[in-house]
This record gives C-alpha cells, sequence and structure tokens, in this order.
C-alpha cells in the first residue's frame, strides 16, 4: 500500500477519469468504423481510408489512453485500505476492466485482419461488439459509484 496526500490523489484520480473517457471513446468508435468498412470493397478508396483512421485511432488515442487509465487506476488501487479489498464492488470493477482490455486486444486483432483484407467477419458482428463497451462501462460507473456490495 502507497499513502498518497489528498491532492496527490485527486490529481491521479482525474488523470484516470481523463484517460478512461479517451480510451472509452475509442471503444465505442472503432467497432463502428468496423461495420462502414466491413460494407466497402476491399481494394477501394473508402477501404484505405478506414485503414488508416482505425489505425490511428488505434495507436494514437486507444494504446495510450488505455495504458495511462491503467497506469492511474493501479494507482489508486494501491493507495486502497485492506478492508476496500474485500468490497465485491471492487471485483466486479476489476472484471469489466479486464473485460475492457480484453475487448481492446480483441478489436486490435480484427484492426489487423481488416488491414491485410483478411476480413471474415459481417458487420452485424461488429454492431453487436459495439455494445459491449458501453454496457461494461454502465457496470463499472455503477460500482464506483453506487457501490452496490
Amino acid at each position: 500500500m502507497i499513502e498518497l496526500s489528498a491532492t496527490g490523489y485527486l490529481w491521479i484520480k482525474a488523470l484516470h477519469v481523463i484517460a478512461v473517457i479517451a480510451w472509452m471513446a475509442g471503444l465505442l468508435y472503432l467497432p463502428r468504423l468496423y461495420v462502414y468498412h466491413a460494407d466497402v470493397a476491399l481494394d477501394s478508396q473508402a477501404a484505405d481510408r478506414f485503414k488508416v483512421m482505425e489505425r490511428r485511432l488505434l495507436r494514437a488515442i486507444m494504446n495510450p489512453a488505455m495504458i495511462a487509465a491503467l497506469i492511474f487506476g493501479g494507482l489508486m488501487l494501491a493507495n486502497l485500505g485492506g478492508d476496500e479489498w474485500r468490497s465485491g464492488w471492487l471485483h466486479v470493477k476489476l472484471l469489466c476492466v479486464a473485460g475492457l482490455i480484453g475487448l481492446h486486444m480483441l478489436l486490435a486483432r480484427w484492426r489487423h485482419d481488416l488491414e491485410i483484407g483478411r476480413n471474415v467477419r459481417t458487420a452485424r458482428t461488429y454492431r453487436i461488439v459495439n455494445e459491449i463497451p458501453a454496457v461494461l462501462m454502465a457496470i463499472i460507473v455503477v460500482m464506483v459509484i453506487v457501490r452496490p456490495f
């Protein structure tokens, strides 16, 4: 356990929230780009444009935001007392965060498939996956704010 000053903790929390917002924006937008990408011809100008947009979103925004969110979140976790580690809400939140990390990695693999023209998924699949980050985000927010258990 580390002990952060009250001001230090608030700065870390603010940076965590900023990073999470950027990461979530990417997790919500990238599958939507895949929906549109899946509906265009492989060798079209539109496909090339989507490849650039997807790569830049993942590498320039999502990856750094996820890393920052995990670092600042980890610092806040290191500041928790022993009793808080036994709270059910924290376990559910961390499980959902693991789900977001897994989804991030899946979306990165799918981007690679689209990049090399090996997409085997339909636009409908991407539409369904597009809902997952919103559901996980809602659960995380309820766990952190309401702390139901």
